[in-house]
């Protein structure tokens, strides 16, 4: 086909440059020459498989993955790839989640019945109990990008910009899917009474609005490890509330035979049941990480209970100091 050579160096261009329209406009001009050549059934395809993508591509995340300016400071992407079976939840935490993505994954056909996919989600726990993990996996699920925004910088950087910046977020947010999260969100969403500084009164009313009125085109997910000082006016603008725990003894033996793997096979896990107490997620997968440096350190090939014990322990005592 004339010029076609020219056309698939452009078609090479536009993609790894990342652009979409020029793709598209690429593509439709083959079409036209394909159809004035007689390959009409060619030029139909093509035209049909440019508004299937149009249509069916999830939305990139160019502005917000790629942040320039004070959004940078304020915004990391990535693309997670944690996925379910790694995570260590309770049944009835599991099963929300797993409800999460049900909707998500079902979201055209409930749309189509007037009804919206869950989308506003609050996180509360104690710190290292698997909130932000729970992000990744919705992510990662869902073949979306994570992008976490960190309040905490937000509030302190820009105390007379949040407002605006919060509404640059809630844009992005509408109009290109991925699953944006709020960490460390008790530093925005503190009880708003007695609170003298104004200017956090408004930034809270500002997010309540934001949040009230996005659509579900986007996750939006707020974590944090202190709920009892969240406003209560929170809770109802959001559809789901999960709440974490630290692991019981059966939960937290899953955490750590999932890092350690075959090197931890022999192990009588109930033995550890009583050094696992008072620890997070995160502080059990250390300890298991520790226990597992050691052996290999030096030389062995397995780690033992007692290997573990001493790792858990350590970590008990570098909670309580």
């Amino acid at each position: 086909m004339a010029g076609s050579g020219e056309h698939v160096k452009a078609l090479v261009r536009s993609h790894a440059s990342g652009d979409d329209d020029a793709f598209y406009s690429v593509a439709l001009q083959v079409a036209a020459q394909a159809a004035r050549q007689g390959h009409h059934r060619l030029a139909e395809d093509l035209k049909a498989a440019v508004e299937s993508s149009r249509t069916e591509r999830p939305k990139k995340v160019i502005s917000i993955a790629q942040p320039r300016g004070d959004l940078s400071e304020l915004v990391i992407a990535t693309n997670p790839t944690v996925g379910l079976k790694q995570l260590v939840l309770p049944d009835e935490l599991n099963a929300q989640v797993r409800r999460i993505l049900s909707e998500q994954r079902q979201r055209k056909s409930l749309m189509d019945h007037g009804f919206e996919p869950a989308h506003r989600l609050l996180f509360e726990g104690p710190p290292g109990t698997g909130k932000t993990m729970t992000a990744a996996v919705l992510a990662h699920e869902l073949s979306l990008p994570l992008l976490t925004i960190r309040l905490d910088s937000l509030m302190s950087k820009f105390m007379g910009e949040t407002a605006s910046k919060l509404r640059v977020i809630f844009e992005a947010a509408e109009g290109q899917r991925g699953v944006y999260l709020f960490d460390e969100f008790d530093a925005l969403g503190g009880d708003r009474a007695g609170n003298d500084v104004g200017e956090a009164r408004r930034i809270l009313n500002s997010f309540l609005v934001f949040l009230e009125n996005s659509s579900s085109e986007s996750l939006i997910v707020a974590a944090t490890n202190h709920r009892s000082i969240l406003d209560r006016a929170l809770f109802r603008r959001f559809d789901t509330v999960l709440e974490y725990a630290l692991p019981d003894a059966e939960q937290g033996a899953a955490v750590m035979r999932g890092r350690l793997g075959s090197l931890a096979r022999g192990v009588r896990w109930a033995t550890l049941a009583d050094d696992m107490k008072g620890l997070s997620h995160a502080d059990l997968v250390r300890a298991a990480e520790s226990a597992a440096k050691s052996v290999i350190l030096g030389g062995g090939t397995h780690v033992t209970a007692d290997d573990i014990r001493l790792a858990l322990r350590s970590r008990q005592a570098a909670a309580r100091g």
